[in-house]
């Protein structure tokens, strides 16, 4: 079973190494990247999975975010991912109870939306995320339309149209 703990409690060093286990040493050209670009991630809501051994096997990293709108209004949000974990590990559970553990921490009082870049099926059936609100959504780079997703308490407040970007306030 997997141990959760505050990703802050583990060397960058070892993060970084995990990342690009579980995705490849390009991943910075990513969008997601470009969308999170000068951020730092919120150390509340992101965490590490060790094993049984208490060897680092997945990390879940949230970044502050917005949505700027047609009238230059940003709209913050939260980034949900990258969610890694390393290639020998996967589907054993360790992904998902990093979401839970992520998700669990967001303020019940001010929930913010949460959006990320994943497969609609896997994170619509198990968290709510959806693609139907972010169709008129841009991003700065490339991607899948039906893979920017977003979860929201009320999906009617969120903008039809802006642009993903970091969140600069």
């Amino acid at each position: 079973m997997a141990n959760i703990i505050p990703l802050s409690d583990v060397d960058p060093a070892l993060i970084e190494a995990l990342l690009d286990r579980a995705f490849e040493p390009d991943r910075h050209k990513r969008t997601a990247y470009k969308v999170r670009e000068g951020t730092q991630w919120l150390p509340g809501l992101s965490f590490a999975a060790l094993d049984e051994d208490d060897m680092l096997v997945g990390t879940i990293q949230c970044w502050p975010v917005a949505l700027t709108d047609a009238n230059g209004r940003p709209h913050p949000m939260i980034m949900v991912g990258p969610v890694a974990v390393v290639p020998d590990e996967q589907g054993r559970g360790f992904g998902k109870a990093l979401m839970v553990a992520s998700l669990a921490a967001l303020s019940p009082q001010a929930p913010l939306p949460q959006v990320m870049i994943g497969d609609p099926e896997y994170y619509g059936r198990f968290w709510g995320f959806s693609n139907a609100p972010t169709a008129g959504w841009t991003l700065p780079g490339p991607w899948e339309p039906r893979r920017l997703l977003v979860r929201c308490d009320n999906p009617d407040v969120l903008p039809r149209q802006g642009v993903l970007g970091p969140w600069r306030g």
